[in-house]
């Protein structure tokens, strides 16, 4: 008899063991599952937000562009690549063209005192730049005098003038175009957006933010354009502007040398 309930003991115990094993089991599986219900295929949405953060600005400009569709996105591009090619060969123009006065009226003064006007001209004429294309044009009607002389290089100031300015007009049209250009994308893809509800019959969110998000993109990328081809304009009137004071500096103490070359005979 006590054998027996012995053996009942035993076996009751690993029931009982058998049991409470199966049912950790299966809270570990119902857990594991509620775990992959609530985030489902975790570990690739880690690997895909790991892909995006290494994406690089090249690979994001590209999705952007293709988001927002190239059929517009690609007018404000054309606008960019037009106005940074004329903005750059002007920058590098007006570069060229800056001219050190002070060494150059140096030049001259030395010149005049040991050759006169024609060693002064040959100085000017080897000197590259707005200022000794003045110099030169002064020089040459030294001989007519003083006044001829005055209104010679303020003349020929407003032609160098003009030429330093060449081009700037074209790069202040693509800053005004290209927002137009990419306002004209937004409006048209909103029409499209429209459109596409219409065809639906219903008014989905996803459909509706889609259609505006790619219509919206045209827009920031002209006014990124826009933005970029602004400071290389006004970085190219700032050098105008230093040029062309530089010129004026240059003409009145010109003039002023050539009266003491006419005082000194």
């Amino acid at each position: 008899m006590k054998k027996l309930f012995s053996l009942l003991m035993i076996l009751g115990i690993f029931a009982f063991g058998f049991n409470a094993v199966a049912q950790d089991d299966a809270d570990t599986t119902a857990t594991e599952a509620a775990v992959e219900d609530t985030y489902p295929e975790s570990p690739s949405y880690d690997m895909e937000s790991d892909m995006e953060e290494e994406k690089s600005f090249d690979q994001i400009v590209k999705d952007k562009f293709i988001e927002g569709d190239p059929a517009f996105m690609v007018y404000p591009l054309i606008c960019l690549i037009l106005g940074l090619a004329i903005a750059i060969e002007r920058i590098i123009s007006l570069n060229l063209s800056t001219t050190n006065t002070s060494k150059l009226l140096s030049k001259v003064e030395d010149a005049l005192e040991s050759g006169g006007v024609e060693a002064a001209k040959e100085v000017t004429k080897s000197t590259r730049g707005p200022v000794a294309s003045i110099f030169t044009q002064g020089l040459m009607r030294m001989s007519e005098g003083i006044e001829m002389v005055e209104k010679s290089v303020i003349a020929y100031g407003s032609v160098e003038m003009g030429r330093l300015e060449r081009g700037l007009v074209w790069i202040s049209l693509f800053i005004s175009l290209a927002p137009m250009l990419g306002f004209m994308g937004t409006v048209i893809g909103m029409i499209d957006a429209f459109d596409a509800i219409q065809a639906a019959g219903d008014i989905s969110p996803s459909l509706v933010a889609g259609g505006i998000k790619v219509a919206l993109l045209t827009t920031v990328a002209g006014l990124i354009v826009a933005i970029i081809l602004q400071l290389f304009y006004n970085y190219c009137v700032s050098k105008i502007d230093s040029i062309v004071n530089s010129m004026e500096d240059a003409s009145i103490s010109l003039v002023d040398l050539l009266v003491k070359h006419n005082l000194s005979k």
